[in-house]
């Protein structure tokens, strides 16, 4: 068996990922490179590869109207972000802007949406990873690691809990997983 088919597929099997509800998203740098800059005295001081990573995170809302960008920090080698796809692109009632959206966890009918989170998210990738290349002239080298971690949010607790820990991720740093010295 190849380690591409021993590995373990992090999305919820059978579940449709294009479905309106709000996703947490942990997207890493390829073997955890210390890529986009680094945290001091608590905040996240991005580098002219944490400002790509910034400028494309960005740019999705441009590409992708079905989906509203929550949270979202850059980290010197991953990325948190909270994403929430809507139904048709738009929010009849401006004042939910942001708000959360029950996300059931059963598959359900739901109508087609041209793009779902993977198909957002691997667009994510692709244009930053292409933009960093190009301003290190190193064209075709892997940014980011091959796939990246989803948590399908709930209900709004478990949304203002991930909220809180995308706010508060700079200042725990050296606690965080990720961290490498």
């Amino acid at each position: 068996m190849s380690e591409r088919t021993a590995r373990k597929l992090p999305r919820l099997a059978g579940y449709d990922y294009a479905q309106n509800g709000a996703y947490f998203v942990t997207i890493c740098t390829h073997n955890r490179e210390m890529l986009f800059g680094e945290i001091v005295d608590g905040n996240m001081q991005l580098n002219n590869a944490g400002e790509i990573v910034l400028t494309c995170w960005n740019d999705l809302a441009k590409h992708y109207t079905q989906a509203e960008y929550d949270a979202f920090v850059i980290m010197p080698n991953h990325v948190h972000a909270i994403v929430v796809l809507v139904e048709d692109g738009r929010v009849s009632d401006p004042s939910l802007r942001g708000a959360f959206r029950p996300t059931p966890t059963s598959p359900q009918p739901s109508p087609t949406k041209p793009h779902g989170l993977p198909q957002i998210i691997g667009s994510f990738k692709s244009f930053s990873a292409r933009r960093i290349n190009e301003k290190r002239d190193m064209s075709g080298v892997a940014v980011w690691q091959g796939s990246y971690y989803d948590h399908i949010i709930r209900d709004e607790a478990d949304l203002n809990i991930r909220r809180q820990y995308i706010l508060n991720n700079p200042s725990r740093w050296q606690e965080d997983v990720e961290f490498r010295a």
